[in-house]
């Protein structure tokens, strides 16, 4: 964490416990004019989490899970969403946790991955910061249907479209999950599925 001197923490307060702590957090800081500001905000405290995009250079495909996404439905009615495999660290390192979040949701199982940025979804109410992951994967790292943990009440449909048909699934409004845009738009600025080989290095 990267402290500086400018910023001052005032006050921390638990609002609710949950899935995430809510924080109500204050703070004094300098402004960039000159002045002093106190801020006052709702945080919550989320673990960090990482996500990835599985693609077949091969067969020109992604794998992509579906599930229900309450926030989603009760703002805007919009239950499921397809999303690249994701899950919280929840005291693993980002690749670990990955990599076992692959194959249970997705029922690949994949050697490792390769690390291509981080960053925060919603920094202004959201302390969780997101990991993200490629890697390269061939129908024969297929070992289950996947469909995640049935004692923790996922129920998740994998999806496995072309590349091509994911990235005008973005333009259609049927892929609205910032991460999994994210991971596509860095797939196709990079020309990552154009790849034929892949050195299989985990940065």
């Amino acid at each position: 964490m990267t402290m500086t001197s400018d910023i001052q923490l005032l006050k921390r307060e638990v609002l609710a416990r949950g899935h995430a702590n809510l924080e109500r957090v204050t703070v004094r800081r300098k402004r960039f004019d000159g002045g002093t500001q106190e801020v006052t905000r709702d945080v919550y405290m989320r673990d960090d989490a990482a996500t990835i995009l599985l693609y077949d250079t091969a067969r020109g495909t992604v794998v992509l899970v579906r599930q229900f996404r309450t926030g989603a439905y009760i703002s805007h009615g919009e239950p499921y969403l397809l999303e690249a495999p994701a899950g919280k660290l929840e005291g693993a390192d980002a690749l670990t946790r990955m990599l076992m979040e692959v194959e249970e949701e997705a029922g690949y199982r994949i050697k490792t991955a390769r690390k291509v940025f981080e960053a925060y979804m919603s920094p202004v109410c959201l302390a969780e910061k997101i990991t993200f992951f490629v890697a390269p994967y061939t129908p024969a790292d297929k070992i289950s249907a996947g469909g995640g943990l049935e004692d923790e009440g996922e129920d998740i449909e994998v999806v496995e479209p072309t590349f091509a048909e994911a990235l005008a699934m973005i333009e259609r409004g049927e892929i609205i999950d910032i991460k999994t845009i994210a991971l596509l738009h860095y797939a196709a600025s990079t020309g990552l599925m154009a790849r034929q080989e892949w050195s299989g290095q985990a940065e």
